[in-house]
C-alpha cells in the first residue's frame, strides 16, 4: 500500500514516513498543496495523509481536486478542530479527521482501518475493459452491453473473482453460495451456473472460468 502525506511540517512529514516504512507502506512524502498534486499524479498512492493549513492554500482543495483523479482515500491530520471544518471535511468524502497532536499508534491503526475498509470495497468490483461487474448494485456489462445475471450467477460470480487464480473445490463453492440461502444445490447444478456464466460473458479471447477437471473452478481473470 502506497501513502502519500501532505504536511508542511517537515519534523512531523519525516516522523510520520518513518512509522508508516516501520509498519510496511510505501510512502512518498509533499510539503504543499503543487508538491502535493504532482506526487498523486505521479505515485498514484492509495491513502493520502492530509493537512489543512499548507503554504499554498487549504488541505480542502486538494481533497476537491481529487474527486476526478482517481480513488484515494483521504485523512485529515490538522490541527484545526472546529466543527464546520470536521463537517467540512466529512462532506468532502474524507475517511477520517484527526487532530493534533494525536498518537502514532492510534494513527497507524485509523490508517489500517481505511486501507482494508477501501480494500474490501474495490474486491466488490471487476473490471477489465471488457468485462465490467459490480456486486453492490447487481450490474454487468459485457464489451460495453449490459447483461443480466441470476443472484445465484452473481454470488458465483463474486467467490471466483474475489479469489482469482486460486482453485475453488465444488464443495466449497456448494458451501459458500448456497447453504446460507438454505437451498440444496448439487454440484450438476454448479457445473450448470458455470456453463450458463461462460456463454454470457466468455466471448472469443475473453476466457475467465477455468474448470480444473474433477477438482473444481479457478477465475482466470
Amino acid at each position: 500500500m502506497k501513502i502519500l502525506i501532505v504536511e508542511d511540517d517537515w519534523e512531523l512529514n519525516r516522523g510520520i514516513a518513518y512509522a508508516l516504512q516501520k509498519g510496511h507502506y510505501t510512502v512518498c512524502c509533499a510539503h504543499s498543496l503543487q508538491e502535493g498534486r504532482e506526487a498523486y499524479l505521479s505515485e498514484k498512492p492509495e491513502l493520502v495523509l492530509l493537512d489543512v493549513n499548507l503554504p499554498d492554500g487549504e488541505g480542502f482543495a486538494f481533497c476537491e481536486w481529487m474527486k476526478d483523479k482517481g480513488r484515494a482515500a483521504v485523512l485529515f491530520l490538522t490541527a484545526r478542530d472546529l466543527e464546520e471544518d470536521v463537517l467540512r471535511a466529512y462532506e468532502l468524502g474524507a475517511e477520517d479527521y484527526v487532530t493534533k497532536p494525536f498518537s502514532m499508534k492510534i494513527l497507524l491503526k485509523r490508517i489500517a482501518v481505511i486501507l482494508k475498509r477501501n480494500a474490501e470495497a474495490i474486491n466488490r468490483m471487476f473490471d477489465d475493459g471488457f468485462l465490467h461487474l459490480d456486486f453492490d448494485q447487481a450490474k454487468a456489462t459485457v464489451n460495453g452491453r449490459e447483461q443480466s445475471f441470476t443472484p445465484t450467477e452473481f454470488r458465483l460470480l463474486y467467490e471466483l473473482s474475489s479469489h482469482a487464480g486460486q482453485l475453488l473445490t465444488y464443495d466449497v463453492l456448494l458451501e459458500r453460495l448456497w447453504d446460507s440461502g438454505g437451498q440444496f444445490v448439487d454440484k450438476h447444478a454448479l457445473a450448470v451456473n458455470v456453463n450458463r456464466l461462460r456463454k454470457k460473458m466468455e466471448v472469443g479471447n475473453h476466457k475467465y472460468i477455468s474448470n480444473v477437471y474433477g477438482m473444481g473452478y479457478q477465475w482466470l481473470g
